[in-house]
Parts: C-alpha cells; sequence; structure tokens
C-alpha cells in the first residue's frame, strides 16, 4: 500500500470565506486522524504567498506561492467568498488556476470559486452550481457553463463545483468517499458532527426557508396554509376557493410571485416535507406518504424521482447510511 501523501491546494485571495477554505481543510483533516491511507497533504496557496485577508476579517498566512506551486497535484480547489469577483478578473491568478489544474487529478471549486474557474475555462460546456443567491451572475458572465442552482455539489467529469460555504464540508466527504470508502466518510462526518452526510442532489434552497412573496397578503396565508396542511385537499379549485379567488387569478398569482403553477407548488411543498421526515423519522413509506398528502407510495416515489433524482427508500438509505453522489446527467 502506497503512503505517498495525496496533495491538495486550497487557492485562497483576499476576501476569500474563511469556511469555504476551513470545510476543505478541516474534512481532510480529519480523515487523516481516522487512517485515511494515503492521508491527505493540504496547503494554502495565494499570490506571491502573501497573508489575505478573509470576509470575516481573519488573516491567513499562504503556505505555498501560487506562482511557484508544481504538479502533480491530486486535488485543487477554489475558495469562494465575496472577493470572487476580483479573483476572476485577476489575470495572474486565473493562469495559475488554468495551469495547475492541468496538472491535477481533479479539481474544485466551493461556492462563488466557481466563478474563478470559470474564467480560467475549466467550466466550459460543463454542467456547474454554486451559492443560489450568484447562479444567475455566472451564467449570465458565462453563457457556455451549464449552470444548474439547485444542487448541494456536482460532479461533471472530474470537475467539481458546490454551493455555498457549509456545502465544501459535503462535497469534501464525497471527496473522501471516492477516495477511500463510505466507511471513512461516514466516520469523518461523525467526529466533525454533522447533522447528515448529504448527498449533492440535495436542494441547497428548500421551499421552507425561501422568502415568502411579501407583494400579495393573500398569497403568504395561502403558502403557509399549504405548507402546514399537507395532507388536507390543495387541489386548484380547493385553494381557490379559500382565497376566494377564481382559479385563473390563483394561477397568474402564483406564476408571477413564485414563478409555480399551484400544482406544481403544492407537489414540491408535498416532496420536501416527506424527504424531511425520511431523514428524520422512521416511519415507514405509507405513513410519510398519508402524512404528506400522497395518495400512494407510488405517488411519492415518482415525485422524489422527479424532485431529487432518486427513490425514497434509497434517500433514506443514502442519507443514514452514506452519501449518494450528484452526476453530471
Amino acid at each position: 500500500m502506497t503512503t505517498t501523501a495525496r496533495r491538495v491546494v486550497i487557492i485562497g485571495y483576499d476576501q476569500a470565506e474563511l469556511l469555504d477554505i476551513a470545510c476543505v481543510s478541516d474534512t481532510f483533516d480529519s480523515a487523516n486522524r481516522l487512517g485515511a491511507q494515503p492521508p491527505y497533504q493540504v496547503r494554502l496557496a495565494t499570490s506571491g504567498g502573501r497573508p489575505v485577508r478573509t470576509s470575516g476579517g481573519m488573516v491567513l498566512a499562504g503556505q505555498e506561492a501560487l506562482e511557484q506551486v508544481r504538479g502533480p497535484l491530486d486535488t485543487l480547489v477554489v475558495a469562494g467568498g465575496l472577493g470572487h469577483r476580483s479573483a476572476a478578473e485577476d489575470a495572474g491568478l486565473v493562469g495559475q488556476v488554468r495551469r495547475l489544474a492541468a496538472r491535477s487529478r481533479r479539481v474544485a471549486s466551493v461556492c462563488t470559486g466557481a466563478g474563478v474557474l470559470a474564467a480560467a475555462g475549466l467550466l466550459d460546456g460543463r454542467r456547474a452550481t454554486t451559492h443560489w443567491a450568484y447562479a444567475r451572475d455566472l451564467a449570465d458572465r458565462h453563457p457556455a457553463v451549464a449552470v444548474d442552482p439547485g444542487p448541494l455539489y456536482l460532479r461533471d467529469g472530474e470537475v467539481y463545483t458546490s454551493a455555498g460555504v457549509t456545502s465544501a464540508l459535503d462535497l469534501t466527504l464525497a471527496l473522501v468517499e471516492d477516495d477511500h470508502g463510505p466507511d471513512l466518510a461516514r466516520t469523518a462526518a461523525r467526529w466533525l458532527v454533522t447533522y447528515l452526510q448529504r448527498p449533492g442532489n440535495q436542494a441547497q434552497l428548500s421551499i421552507f426557508v425561501k422568502d415568502a412573496p411579501p407583494e400579495n397578503r393573500i398569497l403568504c396565508r395561502l403558502v403557509q396554509h399549504i405548507t402546514s396542511h399537507l395532507d388536507e385537499d390543495l387541489g386548484s379549485a380547493a385553494l381557490a376557493a379559500r382565497a376566494g379567488l377564481s382559479e385563473r387569478h390563483l394561477a397568474r398569482l402564483f406564476l408571477d410571485q413564485l414563478g409555480d403553477t399551484p400544482a406544481r407548488f403544492v407537489r414540491t411543498a408535498r416532496t420536501e416535507a416527506a424527504a424531511h421526515l425520511l431523514e428524520s423519522t422512521a416511519l415507514p413509506l405509507t405513513a410519510v406518504a398519508r402524512r404528506c398528502g400522497f395518495g400512494s407510495t407510488e405517488t411519492l416515489r415518482q415525485a422524489f424521482l422527479t424532485r431529487f433524482g432518486t427513490a425514497p427508500s434509497r434517500h433514506r438509505t443514502a442519507l443514514r447510511g452514506g452519501g449518494a453522489k450528484a452526476e453530471a446527467k
């Protein structure tokens, strides 16, 4: 068995997010302490080897000058943060990312670090994700990239991108699982006291934490009713009657304010509620389906396949026993 360390280089810059860096470095460090063989050797590289001031004000010492790093590397990771735009416009930094990517087994970005990968041309023709709040900007600036704001992380070939901040933890656990198997990844997750080792295709922004539409009080009350009465009749006719609107007016209101039809909104709410029950309880599928307003377990299964790309039973198994990965379709 070889013990040659897996060289991991994290690229930092001024106004990078500290968590974007720490989630990656500490997850690999936990894997090392739990017996990863070969172990990970993680270094922070910055332009000129200079210290960088993170967005939270803490200063990190650069361990290596980016210009002096030589391959081959196992993993190259670009952090995200408030300084991502300046980093993506820094021709020297972007050139170094492009150079090192060619000498790396795999390349990854955290959050808005995807913009730096895109500036280097590494995401052209690929499916990628980033923090949901920056997804449109990334898509507008780089039309050759297929930006998907939904997943926690994505893999397209040997290029990985992840959503905001703590999704770096989920991504790095997936990399550990790729390298050392699910047992070590699950042990590392427990060591880090994470609630779940989440699969990549889990939505980064749930319907239950999105902002309620402030423009229309009727719709706000209707959304509250839907999410708290999932096992009741939530058909368009019933919802329109409750709101005192015509079904046509209701449909226009949902599309204008939520970008969805009433039926699709209800289906999404029921599916996400079912996912929560599967993650947090031992209820059988029949009970989960009933509580969330699905007429049968088969209806629940079809909704899950559409929303998460996996069956309910596999979703539960993945979250409790090992993380399924999100692959480019």
